[in-house]
């Protein structure tokens, strides 16, 4: 993309790849995740310097590795999340921001999960330590993040209130929360507050934005968190001090994986236990949408039009 806009700005090109550099890997993709982070790029409401190949995750195949490379070999199967550049064949990547990916874990599975799967662990185990019995609200608990989140929390023991946009929604919902809420149907805060007995949800998780974020503040007790780490909507507004304040005395955060993800000791541990309760079957993976690279475009256009539930890997 040479600027930004609409899901038009995205343009098949064809351009030289030069070998790997020093602490560089070369990676032929075989399947590139979609996220609404790309989206935000894409038009701008996160900028970046163009032109730019969108795209933060993906799995493939190493073909070839430059000079001080030593843990990766040609042939491995590796994977990586929040590096620009994915929505490509082929690419030049930092040898340090990729991961192994284990056997019993296929690529598709592994682009799908990479960057939704680590925002989950860190959600539920980095911005704070989830615990048996808590409750927790969640927004969007239908799409990629929502349905990871979800069901790892519901393993750990918490109670999982999640909302929704529509019914045809709330059944994917139905099948990880304890208690799902359409919010078309009316005034989803007073529902919470009725199933908490008045208390609040001990935290809530809300990559919505604009049209929730207010409310998610409402929503929690006294000393409780607000963790607001997307804008599907559009942009959260502003925040008050004095609206955390006072008795309530809440927490809010804006957490980012690449944030968390700083350190490699991180980046490691945070997959490992990603991949880990995958393979355990307490977190399951509904089969993603597969679209040809080509069509990104129409994609981009599902996600926005919020046409899609769970996750969108990208096919070159």
């Amino acid at each position: 993309m040479h600027r930004t806009g609409d899901a038009s700005v995205l343009q098949v090109e064809d351009v030289q790849l030069p070998p790997p550099g020093p602490g560089e890997v070369q990676l032929r993709h075989t399947a590139i995740g979609l996220n609404f982070i790309d989206v935000y790029l894409r038009s701008g409401l996160y900028t970046s310097q163009l032109p730019m190949v969108p795209g933060q995750e993906a799995a493939g195949e190493v073909v070839a590795v430059g000079d001080g490379v030593t843990a990766l070999k040609p042939g491995m199967r590796v994977a990586y999340a929040g590096a620009l550049g994915a929505y490509c064949e082929a690419r030049n990547i930092k040898a340090e921001v990729l991961v192994r990916v284990p056997d019993g874990v296929d690529d598709v599975t592994a682009a799908a999960v990479m960057l939704k799967g680590m925002t989950a662990h860190m959600l539920l185990f980095g911005v704070r330590q989830t615990k048996r019995d808590e409750t927790l609200l969640f927004h969007a608990a239908a799409g990629g993040v929502g349905q990871l989140v979800t069901q790892w929390a519901r393993h750990l023991g918490a109670t999982v209130i999640g909302t929704v946009g529509s019914e045809a929604k709330a059944a994917l919902a139905r099948a990880n929360c304890h208690h799902v809420l359409v919010t078309s149907d009316g005034d989803w805060l007073a529902k919470v507050k009725a199933l908490t007995g008045g208390r609040g949800v001990d935290a809530a998780y809300d990559s919505v934005g604009k049209d929730t974020l207010l409310q998610s503040i409402e929503a929690v007790r006294n000393r409780g968190m607000v963790v607001s780490f997307g804008q599907s909507s559009g942009k959260p507004p502003p925040v008050e001090m004095a609206m955390l304040g006072g008795a309530r005395s809440l927490f809010l955060t804006r957490p980012s994986l690449h944030g968390w993800n700083h350190e490699r000791h991180e980046l490691e541990a945070r997959a490992a236990a990603l991949f880990e309760v995958l393979a355990s079957g307490a977190v399951k993976l509904a089969a993603p949408t597969q679209c040809k690279l080509g069509d990104v475009a129409d994609a981009h256009r599902a996600l926005e039009g919020r046409q899609t539930t769970g996750s969108v890997v990208l096919i070159p």
